[in-house]
């Protein structure tokens, strides 16, 4: 039997039919104070992001990371989902949790291991999984380091679509593309269209998206849900997280 859909892969669901395309902001834990997050949070919300990821590629404190979900749950409405890099990265006080195997990491705990661990603290916990394939894409990245990722070339979209199709058979509901935090261009727009063309479920992009423009080319060519992390981090940036999120939700309305 398959899992049953909860509540917020429901929400996104009917968030993207209402919009086409949506924007979801990630808050790194090792990279903001508490109050910091909330005030992100909050500001990204306004601005029209459709959910909260918080996670971190690297060590987070537990305890920091449980501080940060419970201020920004009271501090917005919109659903709070983590984004682990391992165990330490499942917070009780989240709506949902992206239950995720980095599938071509070389490391058989980041496919299935820390799955395994994790999987009794989220149903304890309550917290809803989200099952979803997570691809790396190139190697100038911290999460390609930390999962001990075998990188996929930029210059090989169709390795990306068939991981990404692999994940779609064996039952995961989202695929992500991810180009790592901070990398210094996003996923290419080929890799996205093909990927596209290979599955039916959403499809998630994330990693050196800055601008309005990288985010509108990302979304014609296919992304569902467009992630953004690092442009939150200067307190400056609500002009640019606008212009990503006004190009995002244009694109979708005139795919819709």
């Amino acid at each position: 039997m398959n899992l049953a859909r909860g509540k917020v892969e429901a929400y996104l669901l009917e968030e993207l039919k209402r919009h086409g395309k949506i924007q979801i902001t990630l808050i790194d834990p090792e990279k903001v104070e508490v109050d910091t997050a909330s005030n992100t949070a909050v500001e990204t919300e306004s601005l029209g992001s459709s959910a909260i990821m918080v996670g971190s590629s690297t060590l987070t404190s537990p305890t920091k990371l449980d501080e940060i979900v419970q201020s920004i749950k009271k501090a917005v409405s919109i659903p709070v989902i983590l984004f682990p890099n391992n165990i330490t990265g499942i917070s009780k006080y989240a709506d949902a949790i992206w239950f995720m195997s980095l599938l071509n990491s070389s490391d058989p705990y980041y496919i299935i291991g820390a799955q395994m661990l994790g999987a009794p603290l989220v149903r304890k916990y309550g917290i809803e999984p989200i099952p979803m394939g997570y691809i790396v894409v190139g190697d100038d990245s911290a999460v390609s380091v930390v999962g001990q990722v075998k990188a996929i070339p930029r210059n090989k979209p169709e390795l990306a679509a068939a991981y990404a199709l692999a994940a779609q058979y064996l039952g995961m509901r989202f695929v992500y593309l991810e180009a790592g935090s901070g990398a210094k261009e996003p996923v290419p727009r080929e890799m996205v269209n093909l990927t596209k063309r290979y599955v039916d479920v959403p499809l998630i992009v994330g990693g050196g998206i800055k601008t309005g423009d990288q985010a509108r080319m990302i979304a014609e060519a296919g992304a569902d849900i467009i992630v953004t992390g690092t442009i939150t981090e200067d307190p400056k940036a609500k002009c640019g997280l606008q212009d990503i999120i006004r190009s995002i939700r244009t694109v979708g309305e005139h795919r819709g």
